[in-house]
């Protein structure tokens, strides 16, 4: 078995944190970040020098960059690097803030993006190496009441499969990790936007009754098909195979509802193809 050199945003809990601890456990190094250092104190406790830690919010863009290079400098090689932050904000549009608007997208996506763009230059320096991003199978889906969550994922996904084009002349190889519901507390955590009564009864509010019910974390541990410990072990596996997975897609559900929106836009398109031919000169 490889050991490697993991640096990977939110392992303060859920997925992260299974990632960060199965690593660990197999004798590999982590670089972790989380907002709140102290929720990391019984890692660091476990797993002393093998584990370096960082506080590091997403939204403080001039952070990342230094966060990056205080890690790559402390631990030498760092092979993978792996964006695992983010959160969820269910509410139809018009009930979002332009605050949480802008906060959805500065952790999800500029901050993922800020990340790759702080290590391209440490992995070319060092040969290569490989991005892993946990986008979400929401990356290719439609939901009403989670489009700013949709927007942050499906804005990531384009942007990661482009920039693997990039660097791929740099021994640098990307992969996105599309998982469907995880029994954690993800969906626990996700803000709520305020609501307007003109979208009662509406679509949007399936979701939005869906996540008030998980705030009671045990029951949408229930509710979740997806095992992170599992979903971790796919992650951890994926770095094994070459060339990179572009997309690896996890749990039941994802893969479901992804097969029929493949199905209804390969018809879809099908019935255009007159259509667009039309348009040439």
């Amino acid at each position: 078995m490889v050991k490697r050199t993991w640096l990977i945003t939110g392992i303060n809990r859920g997925l992260g944190r299974d990632l960060a601890e199965a690593l660990l456990e197999r004798g590999d190094r982590v670089a972790g970040t989380a907002r709140r250092l102290d929720e990391l104190d019984g890692l660091k406790a476990t797993y002393g020098e093998r584990l370096w830690t960082a506080a590091l919010d997403l939204t403080d863009t001039g952070a990342i960059q230094s966060v990056v290079d205080r890690a790559f400098a402390a631990l030498g090689r760092i092979d993978v690097v792996v964006n695992n932050a983010g959160f969820s904000l269910v509410g139809a549009v018009e009930e979002c803030t332009e605050e949480m608007i802008r906060h959805i997208l500065d952790t999800n996506l500029l901050g993922s993006i800020l990340m790759v763009k702080a290590a391209l230059p440490h992995l070319r320096a060092q040969g290569g190496g490989r991005i892993l991003q946990v986008a979400s199978s929401l990356g290719q889906l439609a939901v009403p009441g989670l489009s700013l969550y949709v927007a942050s994922k499906w804005g990531i996904e384009g942007f990661i499969e482009s920039t693997a084009q990039e660097v791929a002349p740099f021994g640098i190889e990307a992969t996105l990790f599309e998982p469907g519901q995880i029994r954690t507390d993800f969906g626990a955590k996700a803000a709520l936007a305020p609501t307007i009564t003109a979208y009662d009864g509406t679509p949007a509010r399936g979701i939005r009754s869906h996540a008030e019910s998980s705030r009671n974390a045990k029951e949408k541990s229930a509710a979740s098909p997806g095992d992170p410990t599992k979903m971790a072990k796919v992650i951890i596996d994926s770095v094994d195979q070459s060339p990179a997975p572009k997309r690896v897609v996890m749990g039941s559900d994802a893969y479901n509802d992804l097969s029929a929106a493949y199905r209804e836009r390969s018809a879809s398109l099908e019935t255009q193809k007159a259509l667009a031919f039309s348009t040439d000169f």
